[in-house]
């Protein structure tokens, strides 16, 4: 029998459909109907039934639940004898998104080195879809990154949370005249965002792009907080992850204004290649970084 059919199992009892499972374990639904399959060719029962449209657990299905439970919990007691702080060593290469990195990934790199502080960290700091080809050419461990899309079979991924993204101004801009929602139009000022390849600036182009409204000009930096201090002097505008404004926006360093794209996500994954080697290095850190989103 096959761990991993276990534990789709118990994702989608979890999960409450096969859909959600899939999105959760980074699977497609087909991968984890054909899991649910094999693991009830194997056990010889019906373990879930379709009613309607929807595919609820049989009797044994219920009574498979509580078996599962134990022995996933067996396992994962099995793979912590390796992942003992003081016997990790080893390497451990990360590609992050600097969002990421800057303003979400501090304390799991903090309790990281305290749990294994004779493995040596790498971590590289760049575009999601530079990350997500280095990833395929084997270059690095894993990648913390946004799902920009074009799913690669070779990729396995996990969604971790989405965030919502903000056209932030300096309190001295004069926006009483200015509607971003508004069509056909040229505005007085000039967006400060990230390189060409980021994905959301790609969001706010891509909504200029189709409403016909038009900048000043473009000033490309590769800091955030080089953006945010050059919006807070009223060089111009940006857009966003709103996690990496919140702190300007409470104090008044910035201010928001609305857009027609604001309703936007990005969405914050973790992958790695679907034939890499979770070493010991690399198990505790997905933990970690699972543990921080509170992700089951």
């Amino acid at each position: 029998m096959d761990i991993r059919h276990f534990k789709t199992f118990k994702s989608i009892v979890e999960e409450g459909n096969f859909s959600n499972a899939a999105a959760k374990l980074g699977y497609t639904q087909s991968t984890v109907t054909s899991q649910i399959q094999q693991l009830e060719q194997e056990l010889s029962i019906k373990l879930f039934e379709k009613l309607g449209r929807n595919m609820v657990l049989t009797p044994l299905g219920k009574e498979l639940i509580p078996h599962a439970n134990e022995l996933l919990s067996i396992v994962r007691k099995i793979e912590s004898l390796g992942t003992c702080s003081d016997n990790i060593t080893g390497d451990l290469k990360i590609a992050v998104a600097e969002s990421l990195m800057s303003y979400k990934l501090q304390n799991v790199l903090k309790l990281f080195k305290e749990k294994a502080p004779n493995v040596k960290l790498s971590i590289i700091s760049m575009n999601c879809y530079a990350i997500k080809n280095i990833l395929l050419n084997g270059e690095v461990d894993l990648g913390l990154m946004y799902d920009v899309g074009h799913k690669n079979d070779n990729l396995t991924s996990v969604t971790l949370s989405d965030f919502n993204l903000s056209l932030i101004c300096s309190p001295a801009f004069e926006q009483e005249n200015l509607d971003f929602c508004k069509p056909n139009q040229k505005i007085n000022t000039s967006l400060i965002i990230n390189e060409v390849e980021s994905i959301y600036r790609k969001i706010l182009e891509g909504y200029f792009f189709d409403n016909n409204i038009f900048l000043n000009n473009t000033i490309e930096l590769w800091s955030i907080e080089a953006i945010k201090k050059c919006v807070a002097s009223n060089l111009g505008i940006s857009f966003l992850p709103r996690f990496t404004v919140e702190e300007e926006l409470k104090n008044g360093k910035l201010k928001e204004i609305e857009v027609g794209c604001s309703d936007e996500k990005i969405t914050a994954i973790y992958a790695y290649h679907k034939n890499k080697w979770i070493s010991p290095a690399m198990s505790l850190f997905i933990q970690l970084v699972r543990d921080d989103f509170n992700i089951g």
